[in-house]
């Protein structure tokens, strides 16, 4: 255990089953936060709980929930303030990557990738933004994507869904900073999750991207900054990309 500055308080990741949220949900466990994951599937949540649970020694608890809809996500903040007391801290992480060009991309995919990555976001930040507010303030912390200020060929609905979340993400912190709550979006690029089916997550071929646990720690540090100052975007690459 590293830290504990966050003793006594609760965090909520979602899509935290894997990948970078899971990173994220061990890296805040472990600076003492009580915290909350939520994934699609329940023996998914299930058996990262009791990883994160093993391996952090801090109270880590879960929920199935389903974040494309509003009603689900109300159900998961419902079951939070009974199971934790409410949220301080939401990290919305949850995300898909449908790729194809526009012209081959279905209805579906384009739906599925707007309601996981940018309708979500804000269904969990409307459930947790008057809480936070009740609480006398706190963090929400967006994972975006250099994709949403770079488009790319064959990305259409990945590019809409994260450009879209660097709107919500500043039009948020405009709306609610007087209420003591900051908003960041963080927008890494390439980060070693096997996100790409060409390079499965910890290969060698994948040893020059981002670690999972790198957007963990600029996590921690946005939490750790004083109340008086906000780093609003946060934009992070590989040091020495790939030729």
């Amino acid at each position: 255990m590293s830290e504990t500055f966050l003793t006594g308080r609760t965090a909520v990741v979602t899509g935290a089953t894997r990948g970078i949220g899971f990173a994220i949900a061990h890296t805040l466990a472990d600076a003492g936060a009580t915290v909350a994951i939520c994934g699609r599937d329940q023996q998914g949540v299930d058996e990262a709980v009791r990883r994160l649970t093993n391996e952090s020694q801090r109270k880590v608890v879960g929920k199935a929930a389903d974040v494309r809809t509003s009603t689900s996500v109300a159900a998961l903040f419902e079951w939070l303030d009974t199971e934790t007391g409410g949220p301080d801290i939401l990290v919305n992480n949850a995300g898909v990557g449908l790729m194809q060009r526009t012209a081959e991309l279905t209805v579906e995919d384009w739906q599925k990738s707007i309601e996981t990555n940018l309708s979500g976001a804000f269904y969990c930040s409307r459930e947790a933004l008057g809480r936070l507010k009740n609480r006398g303030g706190g963090y929400i912390i967006n994972i975006g994507s250099l994709a949403g200020k770079n488009a790319f060929a064959g990305g259409a609905a990945y590019n809409a869904s994260k450009f879209g979340l660097n709107g919500l993400s500043e039009a948020m912190m405009l709306d609610h900073r007087y209420d003591n709550v900051r908003v960041t979006h963080i927008m890494p690029g390439s980060v070693d999750t096997g996100f790409s089916s060409r390079e499965s997550a910890g290969s060698a071929k994948a040893d020059w991207k981002i670690a999972r646990e790198d957007i963990g720690e600029i996590v921690l540090m946005l939490l750790r900054m004083p109340e008086r100052t906000l780093v609003s975007r946060v934009e992070v690459r590989p040091a020495k990309p790939r030729n």
